[in-house]
C-alpha cells in the first residue's frame, strides 16, 4: 500500500529467509500485480517465485543434473475500514483530538492517526464521538464519550497508512497576479495577495493558487463556489469566521477530483481554522499535508460528504461524516488493512 518496490523486494526476502530459504535476491521473481492465477492484474496483490537448487543424495547415481525446489505465494492485502479523519504526523502528542462540546458522527468511516505517540487520537471532556473504528498507530486515550460501533475498542499500534493524495501533483503557479474584485464572481488563478471576502462572492469554477495572503471569510461572508480547488502556498492558510456562511463543492472529475482545498507540501503556515454557521457547507476533502487544522463549525459537506487529511485535526464543532461520496468525486481513504494469503 503505496510502498515502493525496493520495500516490496525486501519485505519477501525477509519472508522467505524466515522460513528457512537461503534465497537470494537473484532467485527471486517478484511481480506486482501478479502475472498468472487467479490474481492476475490485482494492483493490490504481489506474487512472489521462489527457487533453490537442493542437493541430491541417492538419485546421484542416476543423474548429476541440478534438482530445483520451486515454491509460489500471492498475498493481498484489503481495506478492514475507510476513514474521513487522518492525521499524518509520524510523532505528534494529540494528532487527532476530538474536545470541547464537538459532536462528530462518522457514518461507515473511520478515524486514523499515524503518530506513534502514546497520546495519539484523544477524545476529551465533555467530547463525543460516534464511529466505526478510532485507529492509531500509537496510543488512543478516551472517555466515555466515545461510541465504536465496529470495533469493541480503540485500535492501538496499528500500521501506519499511506497519503492517499501523495501521487496528487500540485497546480501549476505561474501566471499573472489576479486581485479580488469589489462586487461581481471570482475567477480561478493565481492570488498573489491572497483572497479575503467578507460579502457575499461566488468562486466560479477552478482552481485559485493563493501565493501570498490567506484564504479568509469574515463575519459578514457569504461565499459559494461549486467545483473549486483552493491551493494554497507558502505560509498562507484558511480563516473562516464563525459567522460566515459558506458553500463550497470539490469538483467531480479531473485531477483534483474531490478536492475543495490542497495545502502545498512544504507549506508552513498556521493552524487553519474552519468555521461556519449550520448552513455552511465544504463537500469535498480538506487536504492539508503540513498543517494543523482546527475544525471548530457546526457543520459539514453535502450529504455528509467531507474528508479531513492533515498534519493534525482538532475537532472542536459538531458535524457529521459519511463514506459512500465517489458521487462528489471523492476518493476512499484506507485506515486499515488486512494482508492474507490468496495463493
Amino acid at each position: 500500500s503505496g510502498a515502493t518496490r525496493a520495500v516490496i523486494e525486501a519485505a519477501a526476502l525477509r519472508e522467505a529467509r524466515a522460513n528457512g530459504l537461503s534465497t537470494t535476491l537473484g532467485a527471486m521473481a517478484l511481480s506486482t500485480p501478479p502475472t498468472t492465477g487467479s490474481q492476475t492484474g490485482n494492483a493490490q496483490a504481489v506474487q512472489v517465485l521462489l527457487s533453490e537448487q537442493q542437493p541430491r543424495f541417492l538419485t546421484q547415481i542416476f543423474s548429476d543434473e541440478p534438482v530445483i525446489a520451486r515454491a509460489r505465494s500471492v498475498a493481498i492485502y484489503t481495506t478492514a475500514s475507510e476513514a474521513c479523519v487522518l492525521a499524518l504526523s509520524p510523532n505528534s502528542s494529540r494528532a487527532v483530538q476530538f474536545s470541547g462540546n464537538t459532536n462528530s458522527r462518522l457514518v461507515g468511516c473511520s478515524v486514523m492517526t499515524n503518530s506513534i505517540a502514546t497520546d495519539a487520537a484523544i477524545v476529551q471532556g465533555s467530547a463525543r464521538l460516534t464511529t466505526p473504528c478510532l485507529i492509531s498507530v500509537g496510543g488512543a486515550q478516551t472517555t466515555s464519550g466515545m461510541t465504536l460501533t465496529e470495533c469493541p475498542a480503540p485500535v492501538t499500534e496499528a500500521a501506519p497508512v499511506a497519503d492517499p493524495f501523495a501521487t496528487v501533483s500540485a497546480p501549476s503557479t505561474a501566471g499573472t497576479c489576479r486581485n479580488v474584485p469589489n462586487n461581481g464572481p471570482l475567477q480561478p488563478g493565481r492570488y498573489c495577495n491572497g483572497i479575503s471576502l467578507n460579502r457575499s462572492a461566488t468562486l466560479n469554477p477552478g482552481t485559485y493558487v493563493v501565493s501570498g495572503g490567506d484564504f479568509s471569510i469574515g463575519a459578514q461572508g457569504n461565499v459559494n463556489g461549486n467545483g473549486v480547488t483552493i491551493y494554497l502556498m507558502g505560509n498562507s492558510t484558511v480563516t473562516i469566521n464563525g459567522s460566515a456562511t459558506v458553500r463550497l463543492s470539490a469538483p467531480t472529475s479531473g485531477t483534483y477530483s474531490g478536492m475543495v482545498f490542497f495545502g502545498a507540501r512544504d507549506n508552513t503556515g498556521p493552524r487553519a481554522r474552519f468555521n461556519g454557521t449550520a448552513n455552511s457547507r465544504i463537500t469535498g476533502a480538506i487536504y492539508m499535508p503540513s498543517n494543523a487544522v482546527e475544525y471548530l463549525g457546526n457543520f459539514g459537506g453535502e450529504n455528509g460528504c467531507q474528508q479531513i487529511v492533515a498534519n493534525t485535526v482538532e475537532m472542536t464543532g459538531s458535524t457529521d461524516f459519511a463514506v459512500n461520496c465517489s458521487a462528489y468525486g471523492m476518493r476512499p481513504i484506507p485506515a486499515m488493512q488486512n494482508v492474507r494469503l490468496a495463493e
